[in-house]
């Protein structure tokens, strides 16, 4: 749901105010490029069916395991497979959690953040929550903000995620691109981006991923705290 409405006529002069906020040679201008460059294909179809075959094999590519339902009856993530019947951008947007949380966590429905919007069971996720409201907003930044970054790998339109997720709700103001600044520079000291915004991979770099936010967490959690909430998405 577009949270936060642009006028389309207003849309490239809110690209270019965003873009002057990023700072150049950096991981942030290169990320945002990405994104930016799928303004071309904002009036093309979304969530096709090509679409919806490359966030499954997304999800094949880091050996999660799957159920072919919709999350509406159950989790999104159950703490041993996520559901598949959603859109695409939903998917690979649960994809980015799953990359993001750390091991302990990835047992725990919804990843112990609490019920995501499509999960049907929103008691059990609700009660299974471990983490703080800051911890919690950290790491929802950082899954939009890579499942964007991979809707932009993966040759989807972008650009409508990152307007549907709040990134240019208040672009008017430097404090947005800080906000997308400290959250890219986030992904790549986990390893999840490489400098120029692409996202890492499955497999091979999982279990290093894996081990180094589970160092993270811990972080998280106390300096996290110190610092309070990002803006909400």
């Amino acid at each position: 749901m577009r949270l936060t409405p642009i006028d389309r006529e207003a849309l490239p002069r809110a690209l270019d105010r965003f873009g002057s906020y990023l700072p150049p040679d950096t991981p942030a201008l290169a990320a945002f490029g990405l994104i930016a460059a799928t303004i071309a294909e904002i009036d093309a179809p979304y969530d096709t069916a090509l679409h919806r075959r490359a966030a499954l094999d997304l999800v094949a590519s880091f050996g999660i395991p799957a159920i072919h339902e919709g999350p509406d009856s159950g989790f999104s993530w159950d703490g041993a497979a996520i559901r598949t019947r959603s859109e695409a951008s939903v998917l690979i947007h649960e994809v980015a959690h799953w990359q993001i949380a750390p091991p302990d966590r990835r047992a725990m429905a919804d990843f112990g953040l609490g019920a995501g919007p499509e999960t049907g069971r929103v008691a059990e996720a609700d009660a299974a929550r471990c983490v703080t409201d800051a911890v919690k907003e950290h790491e929802e930044l950082m899954a939009s903000l890579l499942g964007i970054l991979w809707e932009a790998a993966l040759g989807q339109p972008a650009i409508h995620a990152f307007i549907e997720q709040n990134w240019l709700e208040a672009w008017e103001r430097p404090a947005a691109g800080e906000q997308f600044q400290r959250t890219v520079d986030d992904l790549v000291a986990r390893g999840l981006i490489a400098a120029d915004g692409t996202p890492y991979a499955g497999s091979a770099a999982t279990a290093d991923i894996s081990i180094r936010n589970s160092g993270q967490a811990s972080a998280d959690t106390s300096t996290i705290a110190e610092a309070g909430p990002s803006a909400g998405k």
